[in-house]
């Protein structure tokens, strides 16, 4: 009985890791959630395979699906372009908007960066240039989003 118990735990255990993993084993991240009515958006790209999610305004959508070497390519010169490390937060408290975050954990434009606080005035051109990419990634890919 107590190795019954013992396999059932560890199998609870490697089941609950694992599900986390695709939350944390990315190249690049785009979420967006909070508001007085929450949604919850979340996109990450791992090499060209890619995991979206939303929920909220009564739609709950998952998927998968594939972006073209070119795709990439294209994602990680608007990074480039827009200075996408050196975008400046500002740090003022800010509550119940929506609010964007993108985490980029590979190459020259490795940083995290997001605009629950708001971008500063000199980086918000740059910021909105890099989220109209994912948001094009987005719309171009799935079906039934907003």
């Amino acid at each position: 009985m107590k190795k019954l118990i013992v396999v059932l735990l560890l199998i609870m255990i490697t089941v609950s890791c694992s599900s986390q993993k695709a939350y944390s084993d990315f190249d690049i991240s785009y979420s967006k959630s909070g508001g007085y009515a929450p949604i919850y958006e979340n996109l990450l790209i791992k090499g060209n395979d890619v995991q979206y999610s939303f929920e909220g305004q009564e739609k709950k959508i998952k998927t998968t699906f594939q972006l073209s070497n070119e795709e990439i390519l294209n994602l990680n010169q608007v990074l480039n372009e827009n200075n996408f490390r050196h975008i400046a937060e500002d740090h003022k408290k800010i509550y119940d908007r929506v609010a964007i975050a993108i985490n980029v954990k590979k190459g020259k434009n490795s940083a995290n960066k997001t605009d629950a606080s708001m971008i500063m005035p000199q980086s918000k051109k740059n910021w909105d240039q890099v989220v109209n990419a994912f948001q094009n990634i987005i719309n171009k890919n799935v079906k039934n989003t907003q």
